[in-house]
This record gives structure tokens, C-alpha cells and sequence, in this order.
């Protein structure tokens, strides 16, 4: 498919909205009819052929007394779907009765499978009929979308000499349509579309992060992608593309597996409905609905590439308890055996649940393949430094680290994401490193690195260009340390978090002993200090230096210390503002003297 026809298409289908549906919806619930209806028609077009085969076929297992017929009608179809009711699309058009054709248009949707059927219902497409029945548009929206303008059919429309009046649209260009419909109306509904939409630049960023590292070691094999937050589908259509596209250029012929999970329906409907219009039918039970914090719909499975943006400062209070309450859960995602502790908790306030996503990853990678697994996920700055040492945020970083997970960590640009402003942060992890990156973790700066947008999208005002991808690309993969990238050892971002005690003193200034010869601590001059692992000579090196020159009694309460994580980008990136010399500020003064001069004697004389 050709870009002219793209955009023919597409431009005819969003005028759709506006020509039927504008006296009826508020434009931010265009999508509600247009999407599904999208759906329908491009089934409807692709089983138009095999209609009459699959009729007859329902008439000869009804008579046979076949109660589930769906896997032989859908055999039938040759599809993984099938409509069994007595009518196309185009059947009904030009109903004169407006009741007649609600009934008609019902009965023509109970028709579908039942794969359609969830999708049809996650959609709440049925919700919409009355509401076009009593505004008088559902005739119209159905003859638009059978107009003989478009071609929705994988089979092409010929003129009356036999010639190709419209082309046949494949199942990838139809993907591609509905891509380019689901991106219109997330940006038209921008306050709203951050919670499941990434920009497609942040995300081919991140394909090309997960995938051109191993580039060189894809094998003709099968592969398999997952995204625990899927929203719409877009991570997992753009990681796809992007392997098959290595594959080819390294000569190879690859196989991928899609698979993800989403909480939200409609974004759920929307992932299924984009699979069966590319004929990936069979892939469609790979797409879980419900939530992946207490209800993990792959329990078993691992993965080989996963790419998420899960959502952050979200409250996971509901999965929580029905959980058993934060304090009673022990899946192992989150509740691990590590180091000395054999329930070693990495559960987060239930403020904010995004870390829980990339544990959720992190616990389906994959351990005695060639490639293990590669992480590309999106956080906010809180995954970074929030939680103190031994609590739940802290403790996830540290057993990331301490394992030797993190690759790199990539700040992105303010205002990058279409409903939020704040600064995104991709982490890259993989559980077998390249022999440079082993015990390193590389920090890249890319918050300048961006392109104005000609108009903002939201609050999305720049964009990632392909020069610019290329660019942060070339410092991740060459490990480069300049002004925006910088490597360090795992070591750099731990600490010990000690209890500092100060005993009770008596009249000469001495520490008062009790009868079993044991220092009593005085509880108001109890402290803390945190204590970075690569302070030469360590805790006790930083107690003599720092502490007892002012405090030349305290000790550590040894039972009482923590181990800490966090990684700061502003304490490696800072960058003071430059001052002012005097000579620049004393002539700006000088020309403020010379702009007023005369000023106040004007005003007492008037």
C-alpha cells in the first residue's frame, strides 16, 4: 500500500465522524462507534467470500444437531473468526425501518464468533446502538463505511473492463491503518491517553535499545515478546516490527509470539480487535485481560523480549488487598528469597505500584538461553531514589543491582508523553551482559536532546527524530562517557544506612555504665547516617572522620543497619548556572541609570 492510499483511507474514515456523528457525540467519543465499526467492516470484507459456504455449512450442523459449531464454521471461513448470521454488512443498507434495521444490525453482530464477540463487548460497541437509533445515524455510519470510495477488503474492487479500480488491502496495511486511527484519536484525547499510549519515538527508542545490542546473534528461531501493561498494543506491533526487520537484514527468518496484559477494556478490545485485522488470530488468546499485579496471567511462561510503560504514581491499593493485604503477600514476583533473608520484600507503598511492573518482568526472564532476557520499560523519577534503605522501592533497586540487571537508565526530555510534563526515565536491563557491562550500570542524559514540535500534541511539545535515537543509540551501545553519558560501578549507588547512639552522660562528662557494664544510650541524641559503599575504609572509617570528632562516644547500633539504593541523575548531570561578571552587571546598571536619567526630576517638577 502506497501513501496516497493510506492517507485516502484513513482521511475517509475520520471524515466519518464528522460527517455522521458530529449532532450526536461530543468529539472525544468519536472512537466509541468509529473503532469497533472499523473492526466490523474489515471482517465483514474478509469473510464476504466464504458467506454463502459458511450459510450452508450452519444449515447442515444445525440439521445434524451440532451444538458448538463455532471451530467448524470458522474452518469453513478458512479464518480464525466467522459471522454465522444471515446477513453482510451491506445487506443492511437502505433499511427503510429504523427498528427493522436495529434488530438486522443486532442480529448481524450476534453473528460473530466469540473472539469478536469479546472484543464487540470490551468495546461496549452494543451500548452505542441505541444511541445511534434514537439520533437516526446508524444507517448512514453503516453506508459510509460500505462506501464504494474505500476499499476495506484484503481482495481488490475491479472497474467494469476488469481493471484495479481499488487495490486489495493486506492484513498489514489494515494493521497500519488502524494504528494511524488509534494514534489521531489518543492525541485528540490527549488528557486521557498518557495512561496507555507512548509516543511512537519513545518506543522505537526502546526496540532499538532491546534489539540492536543482539542484532548480530538472531538465529532463524521463534521469539517471544510481552508487555505487562500492553494499553493499545503499541509495544508489542512496533517491537515485532523492529525484530523482523533485523532478521531480514541478517538474513534470517524469525518467528515471533506476542503477549500481553491489560487492565483497561476498551484498550484491551483495541489490542485484540489490531491482531485480527493483521491475521494474527491465532495470537489473540495471548492478550490477557485484567490486572497483572494480582492476577498474572502467565504465571509460567518466560519471555525473551519485554517492553512495558506501566503506570506510575498509580495507586495499587485495590490489587493489594485483594491480595491479602500488603502486608500478607508472598507471591514470589514480589517476595523473594535473597542474600540472607528468605522472605526479602520489594513491595512498594500502595501509592504507587510501578515498580511491581518491572518485577513482574524482571520474574519471567529467561535463565539458560543464549540470549536470557532483555527489559526496556518506562518509569517516572520516583523509581530512581523513592524509599528509604530496607523498604520496599529501595529493596527492588537493590536486588537489580546486586544481581546485575541494569544496563543503563536513559532520562528522557520534559514533556515528551502526551497527558504528563514530568521526566520519564526508560531502564534497560538484561540478565546476561556483555563482559564491558558486567557490574556497571551507564547513565544517560538525553533531556536535551529533543526536537520542537511545529504543534504541541497535549503536552507532548518535542519529539525524538531519527538523528536524535541514532545519536543516544550510538552512546548506549559504545558505553561513550561524555557530557551525556556516564558509566559507573554497581557500588557507586549503594549505601549503608547506620543508627548512630550517644550515651547518657554523667556530671564529668562521662558515659553512664549500669550495673551489667552496658553503655546506656541517650534516645534523644539517636541518629542516622547514610553512608556511601565506596567511602574509603567503609563504616567504621566514617564513624572515626565524620562523626566522632563531634560525638566522641557514639557507636553503631550494628542490629539496626540498612542496606540502600538509589540513583540520582541530577547529583551526575548538575549543571551550575553559569554567573554573571561584574562588569556585565555594572553596565546593565549603568544603562538603567542612563534610560531613568532625569526620570525623577520630570515627575517632582510635573
Amino acid at each position: 500500500m502506497d501513501n496516497i492510499t493510506h492517507n485516502q483511507i484513513v482521511s475517509f474514515i475520520w471524515s466519518i465522524a464528522d460527517d455522521c456523528l458530529r449532532d450526536v457525540y461530543v468529539r472525544g467519543k468519536y472512537r466509541d462507534v468509529i473503532l469497533p465499526m472499523v473492526v466490523i467492516r474489515r471482517l465483514d470484507s474478509v469473510l464476504e467470500e466464504s458467506k454463502e459456504e459458511v450459510l450452508k455449512a450452519k444449515e447442515k450442523y444445525t440439521e445434524a444437531g451440532m451444538l458448538n459449531q463455532n471451530d467448524a464454521l470458522c474452518q469453513v471461513a478458512q479464518q480464525s473468526f466467522c459471522n454465522s448470521s444471515p446477513f453482510r454488512l451491506k445487506d443492511l443498507a437502505g433499511r427503510g425501518k429504523i427498528q427493522q434495521l436495529k434488530a438486522d444490525f443486532i442480529s448481524y453482530l450476534d453473528g460473530f464468533s466469540p473472539n469478536v464477540q469479546e472484543i464487540l463487548d470490551k468495546f461496549k460497541f452494543r451500548n452505542q446502538i441505541d444511541t445511534m437509533i434514537e439520533g437516526d445515524i446508524l444507517g448512514s455510519v453503516i453506508e459510509k463505511f460500505i462506501s464504494p470510495l474505500i476499499n476495506l477488503s484484503p481482495y481488490p474492487i475491479l472497474d467494469d473492463v476488469g481493471g484495479v479500480r481499488l487495490p486489495a488491502l493486506d492484513n498489514h496495511s489494515m494493521g497500519v491503518i488502524f494504528e494511524e486511527l488509534i494514534r489521531r484519536f489518543n492525541e485528540e484525547n490527549n488528557e486521557e491517553a498518557g495512561e496507555h499510549f507512548t509516543p511512537r519515538d519513545v518506543i522505537e527508542l526502546m526496540a532499538d535499545c532491546v534489539f540492536m545490542p543482539i542484532a548480530d546473534k538472531i538465529k532463524d528461531s521463534t521469539y517471544s515478546c510481552y508487555d505487562g501493561a500492553s494499553g493499545t498494543g503499541g509495544m508489542l506491533t512496533v517491537a515485532q516490527d523492529r525484530l523482523l526487520q533485523l532478521a531480514e537484514q541478517q538474513g534470517k527468518t524469525v518467528s515471533i509470539h506476542l503477549f500481553g496484559q491489560e487492565v483497561n477494556a476498551e484498550t484491551y478490545a483495541i489490542t485484540k480487535a489490531d491482531m485480527l485485522l493483521k491475521g494474527e488470530g491465532t495470537e489473540v488468546d495471548n492478550i490477557v485481560f485484567g490486572s497483572t499485579l494480582s492476577v498474572d496471567g502467565f504465571p509460567s511462561r518466560q519471555f525473551d523480549f519485554m517492553l512495558s510503560n506501566p503506570p506510575y504514581g498509580k495507586s495499587w491499593k485495590g490489587d493489594a488487598e485483594k491480595m491479602g493485604g500488603k502486608k500478607e503477600i508472598l507471591d514470589t514476583r514480589f517476595v523473594t528469597s535473597f542474600k540472607e533473608d528468605a522472605t526479602f520484600s520489594m513491595i512498594p507503598r500502595t501509592s504507587d505500584g510501578q515498580l511491581l511492573f518491572l518485577l513482574n518482568n524482571i520474574s519471567k526472564m529467561k535463565q539458560d538461553t543464549e540470549l536470557c532476557s532483555r527489559i526496556a520499560e518506562v518509569h517516572n523519577g520516583s523509581a530512581l531514589f523513592t524509599g528509604d534503605a530496607g523498604q520496599g522501592e529501595s529493596n527492588a533497586r537493590r536486588y537489580m543491582i546486586e544481581n546485575d540487571l541494569i544496563e543503563a537508565i536513559i532520562a528522557l526530555p520534559e514533556n515528551m508523553f502526551y497527558n504528563t510534563g514530568i521526566g520519564t526515565f526508560i531502564w534497560i536491563l538484561s540478565n546476561k551482559k556483555d563482559e564491558k557491562r558486567r557490574g556497571k550500570i551507564q547513565l544517560i542524559d538525553a533531556t536535551s536532546l529533543k526536537s520542537p514540535l511545529r504543534k504541541n500534541l497535549g503536552k507532548k511539545n518535542c519529539e525524538f527524530t531519527q538523528e536524535i535515537r541514532q545519536q543516544i543509540l550510538d552512546m548506549y551501545m559504545n558505553m561513550a562517557e561524555n557530557e551525556y553519558s556516564k558509566v559507573f560501578d554497581n557500588s557507586e549507588f549503594g549505601y549503608w544506612k547506620v543508627t548512630v547512639l550517644q550515651p547518657e552522660l554523667d556530671e564529668d562528662g562521662q558515659p553512664i555504665i549500669d550495673k551489667k557494664g552496658i553503655i546506656k544510650p541517650n534516645k534523644e541524641l539517636t541518629d542516622t547516617e547514610q553512608i556511601p559503599f565506596t567511602y574509603e575504609g567503609g563504616i567504621d572509617a566514617f564513624i572515626e572522620k565524620e562523626v566522632k570528632p563531634f560525638a566522641p562516644y557514639a557507636w553503631v547500633d550494628e542490629k539496626k543497619t540498612q542496606i540502600g539504593y538509589e540513583l540520582s541523575f541530577t547529583k551526575y548531570f548538575y549543571k551550575p548556572i553559569k554567573l554573571r561578571s561584574l562588569e556585565e552587571i555594572v553596565a546593565d546598571i549603568k544603562a538603567l541609570e542612563q534610560e531613568t536619567d532625569g526620570l525623577l526630576t520630570e515627575i517632582i517638577g510635573g
